[in-house]
């Protein structure tokens, strides 16, 4: 499994290359706060893989999964997912939300909803 730190992290989203970077906790868990840029395909939707290639488009296209921090396993469970069914650039970011927060790094959060 191939792991990305966070400075990587960092340059990759500042960067021009051609990559997708996959937060893949429940949605909740997205909406309540996620690295800018980062898409929400949830590693137990039954769908995971299909819905990774419909984003990605091909195999070897980079992508970074990332969850809520090194103690949860989710990016490392998706990753494997991911090579074994031939994805050749995958990239883990095991310090998820907790470590960017704590570096002070920007997180987006979901506009909540208005209540009448």
């Amino acid at each position: 499994m191939k792991t990305i730190s966070r400075d990587e992290l960092r340059l990759l989203l500042k960067s021009s290359e051609d990559y997708l970077l996959i937060n893949v906790l429940g949605f909740s868990h997205f909406q309540d706060k996620h690295i800018p840029g980062s898409v929400n395909i949830p590693v137990d939707d039954a769908e995971f893989v299909n819905r990774v290639e419909g984003k990605v488009g091909s195999k070897a296209r980079k992508i970074v999964v990332y969850c809520g921090s090194s103690e949860c396993p989710a990016s490392t469970i998706a990753a494997k997912k991911l090579d074994e069914v031939g994805f050749t650039n995958v990239h883990t970011y095991l310090g998820g939300v907790v470590d960017w927060e704590k570096a002070g790094l920007p997180l987006e959060r979901a506009m909540a909803a208005a209540t009448v």
